[in-house]
């Protein structure tokens, strides 16, 4: 059993994780099933990397919200922003080197305070506004962000130093979903528009456009949709954009010259990472209870990869990025290889073009980086500022909180609202997948009459946990806005811990408090965590402190905040090198088997099923990639002509490529089995008692289209 050591965990992130560390972590996941009362376990210092640390990453690249990405690379470098809307600080500046492993470097705009509805003042609000679709760019030693702000113009950001500051400018144009162009003879485009795109010159100062030059350059009903990039590639012009009617996929569009005339051809398409539309709510201004739209299982509607753009890295290669409507998440970023087919780029291997592997190898940078995330998500309080991971919802109060009235400890002074949606001074954080739990310590005793503070799920509907002063009695509430449910608990408690705990492969959460830090219970069972088109965001973990008395009231100390994530690697489980396995089909549960050198499902109970028939012996190729030797025979499966039925053998000698597959997790137990043959995908037909294939695109969100396989640790007579 060597084999099955993780090389990912330690007492740092990376190294191998003991048994001890194994018992501990079946004791926190047991304990996640419990409605009553259950101790938080420890576990290992450990967030989401999609690097698996074996030369390959596993999408997404942030198991996180990170909407309408725009990438960009100066020299040996890489840079990255997204839309933020109503969150402060906005525009993230990450940077890295290897295009899967990233770091924030700063922020472009600390606030975006131009009117009172970005204050949350007067009963007004900015959600779901703001900064939208940013494009990131670089010409003449100067780092350019365009963003349109909804009501007030086109903003540009700009910078000598990625790093930061960062100076801001308002545009005399409105430029939605803008992107920018500097043309190698001077000129500066700029794209935007739904359907209809258009393109216009912008003045030598980005003030402005220049009278004349708007045009129409792809008329309604060619095919075009928004979030455009635009691109100068070996004398053409490229520009990519999404379509999300009736459902998301990625086109691009050619021409020759600037104004066109333009070719549309799609580039991406029904990539979903095995992942279907679960829930949504469009109307969002009738409500609570809001109307929760929810799909059949196998709807991938908004999920797959849809607006992004491309970038050619040092070695030549080419890549693609783009997102996913990823449900109660909210919107992630995959990361493609793109490949070139008569001067189209497509995101996707040759062979299965339009469709991008969730596992894959790491681009050829020249670069490596050690795995890590781009955020650190506890935070103690301890430091001179909060941790970056931190955005407020809307512009806060610098008077109302503080991390120096009490050391150690977050102090938010209560402003009046009437609900947690219009609570000033809310800090949030992204919620982060698969699954995980939010933790905080809350010190009450500076709290006054009207008083309400603690844990929030910041969502709509949203739902919260906390403490509520009425005068001199103290009560623990929860409320859930959907339900319209109240519960409350009476306690005489000065301090309290909260925890929230989010399942986003099936959005729904949870809301727990403890007396003692160890003993949690749950509060107000199962909350629905649907996406919406309000904030346009995903589920977010957000402290508050506000007062229905309309004043400000007292204040809430909060002394930690812990983020614990049970599944928090892209690797679920090591490679099983060198074991011995079975494999299942996910689809009918059929048994894969060697039959005549052929590679065959059987039923369970087949005759065929038992024995060294249905045993491999799984084989390092590297990076990732694996062979699979027949126990029975010692032969290799091998994938010949088209990889169509009847084409995957079982050969006596090893084939090279064509025995390789690259073994790809996809998170929930599950595996595909990509062939280095065909870029295509191990298959079954489902129920049809046939051969084995080696031409499935990708998985069907449901994961029983007969791609997905269970594996298993055989047993080996001696």
């Amino acid at each position: 059993m060597k084999h099955l050591k993780p090389h990912f965990f330690t007492g740092n992130k990376f190294g191998i994780l003991n048994i001890t560390w194994i018992l501990v972590i079946i004791l926190f996941l047991f304990s996640v099933k419990s409605t009553a009362t259950d101790p938080v376990e420890p576990v290992p210092d450990c967030t989401w990397t999609a690097d698996n640390g074996n030369g390959t990453f596993t999408n997404p690249l942030f198991y996180e919200e990170f909407s309408d990405p725009d990438m960009i690379r100066v020299g040996d470098d890489y840079y990255l922003t997204g839309t933020t809307m109503h969150t402060m600080p906005g525009l993230p500046v990450l940077h890295s080197k290897d295009l899967v492993n990233w770091e924030l470097l700063s922020y472009a705009v600390e606030r975006l305070d131009m009117g009172p509805e970005m204050r949350l003042e007067d009963g007004r609000d900015f959600y779901g506004q703001g900064i939208w679709a940013p494009c990131f760019r670089y010409h003449k030693d100067t780092f350019y962000i365009f963003s349109n702000v909804n009501g007030h113009g086109t903003q540009i950001f700009t910078s000598a130093d990625p790093k930061g500051p960062w100076k801001q400018r308002t545009m005399n144009a409105r430029l939605h979903d803008v992107t920018v162009l500097f043309d190698d003879d001077g000129k500066i485009y700029a794209v935007w528009g739904y359907n209809e795109v258009k393109m216009v010159q912008l003045t030598d100062d980005l003030m402005d456009v220049v009278p004349g030059t708007e045009h129409v350059i792809v008329e309604a009903g060619s095919g075009a949709g928004e979030g455009s990039h635009i691109y100068k590639i070996n004398g053409k012009y490229y520009i990519t954009n999404t379509n999300y009617d009736p459902l998301c996929y990625q086109v691009c569009l050619r021409a020759d010259k600037p104004y066109g005339p333009y070719e549309v051809n799609v580039m991406s398409a029904e990539e979903n990472f095995g992942e279907g539309q679960r829930m949504r709510i469009f109307n969002t201004r009738q409500g609570p209870p809001f109307d929760i739209v929810k799909f059949p299982e196998n709807y991938v509607g908004c999920i797959p990869m849809h607006q992004g753009g491309i970038v050619q890295v040092q070695s030549g290669e080419w890549w693609g990025w783009s997102m996913l409507d990823y449900n109660s998440i909210g919107r992630v970023v995959g990361l493609s290889p793109v490949t070139w087919q008569d001067g189209w780029p497509y995101f996707g291997l040759p062979g299965n073009l339009t469709r991008s592997p969730r596992t894959w190898i790491k681009p050829n940078t020249g670069f490596t980086s050690e795995p890590h995330a781009p955020f650190d998500r506890d935070d103690d309080f301890s430091g001179p500022k909060l941790k970056n991971v931190w955005q407020w919802n809307h512009v806060p109060v610098d008077k109302k909180w503080s991390l120096k009235e009490r050391k150690g400890y977050l102090r938010l002074h209560s402003l009046p609202a009437e609900t947690f949606w219009h609570a000033r001074n809310s800090l949030t954080q992204r919620g982060i997948g698969p699954e995980s739990f939010a933790v905080t310590e809350l010190d009450l005793k500076g709290l006054k009459d009207g008083d309400i503070t603690g844990l929030a799920l910041l969502n709509l509907p949203y739902a919260w946990i906390g403490v509520a002063q009425k005068g001199k009695v103290r009560e623990i509430q929860f409320y859930n806005q959907q339900e319209q449910k109240t519960l409350t608990v009476d306690t005489k408690a000065k301090k309290i811990w909260f925890r929230a705990y989010c399942n986003f492969d099936t959005d729904m959460g949870k809301l727990s408090y403890s007396l003692d830090g160890e003993n949690f219970t749950d509060l107000g069972g199962e909350i629905l965590m649907p996406y919406q088109l309000r904030t346009f965001q995903g589920v977010r973990y957000a402290l508050f402190n506000y007062n229905t008395g309309g004043k400000d009231g007292g204040y809430a100390d909060f002394n930690s905040f812990r983020v614990i994530e049970p599944r928090c690697q892209s690797l679920t489980r090591p490679i099983p090198y060198d074991e011995v396995i079975t494999l299942n089909s996910l689809a009918d549960g059929s048994v894969l088997v060697n039959w005549r050198n052929h590679l065959r499902p059987v039923e369970e109970g087949s005759r065929f099923a038992n024995g060294d028939l249905a045993k491999f012996r799984v084989l390092d190729r590297g990076q990732g990639r694996i062979a699979l030797q027949s126990v029975a025979t010692g032969g290799f499966v091998t994938v010949k002509g088209l990889g169509g039925m009847a084409e995957v053998r079982i050969e006596p000698e090893d084939q090279g490529e064509a025995s390789m597959f690259q073994w790809t997790d996809m998170l929930k137990g599950d595996l595909m089995l990509m062939s280095l043959y065909t870029n295509r995908y191990l298959f079954v037909d489902p129920f049809a008692n046939s051969l084995c294939s080696a031409d499935a695109r990708g998985a069907r969100p449901d994961r029983k289209g007969g791609a997905c396989f269970v594996w298993n640790l055989a047993e080996i007579e001696k």
